[in-house]
């Protein structure tokens, strides 16, 4: 008996690492077919808890939703982070100052923030998985999460906001891949 609660003890964080993992992957799937419009537009939001319309987003908000789904307010967390380290910040927008209503909108502040936190891997891609990109025949930064359904080559596809709407598709390496995160073990 006493091994059995051990063990028990000893698999309780993998099993709620997997679970949020899980329920991160299905918050951002449940946004396909009810985000429906890629609509950049700048909005004044509440904070914490802000967010557009679900009809409406960009890539980011993909994830800040999902992320939200688990527990964690990337609006509230970039907002602060920002505030307590505004040189991992500097320069990478038109303007340093703090804003709610956008920092965590921005593809290279999640960037900044999940890369101060350690979560940069350089492995396989796995589910769950945030991967960026550079889309091509622009400057343009992208942000997506790798999906627990795979492609013919046994890679997540990916949930994302390319322009469209939110989608579930086999978009892996359609785009320069520039960073790759995982927050979920």
């Amino acid at each position: 008996m006493r091994r059995i609660v051990l063990l028990g003890v000893l698999l309780l964080p993998l099993i709620l690492w997997a679970s949020d993992r899980q329920r991160f992957i299905e918050a951002a799937r449940a946004q396909v077919g009810r985000t429906l419009i890629y609509d950049p537009a700048y909005v004044k939001l509440k904070f914490p808890g802000g967010d557009v319309p679900l009809v409406r987003g960009v890539c980011t908000d993909v994830l800040v939703r999902a992320f939200r789904s688990v527990g964690i307010d990337l609006q509230e967390r970039i907002y602060h982070h920002k505030k307590a380290h505004p040189n991992l910040y500097r320069g990478l927008y038109y303007t340093d100052r703090l804003d709610p209503n956008i920092d965590h909108r921005r593809v290279k502040n999640i960037q900044a923030y999940l890369a101060a936190r350690g979560y940069r891997v350089r492995s396989a891609f796995r589910p769950g998985d945030i991967v960026v990109w550079k889309l091509p025949g622009s400057n343009l930064d992208h942000i997506g999460i790798c999906s627990d359904r795979l492609n013919a080559q046994g890679e997540p596809l990916i949930i994302h906001n390319v322009g469209a709407g939110a989608k579930e598709e086999d978009v892996l390496r359609a785009y320069r891949i520039v960073d790759h995160f995982r927050v979920f073990k």
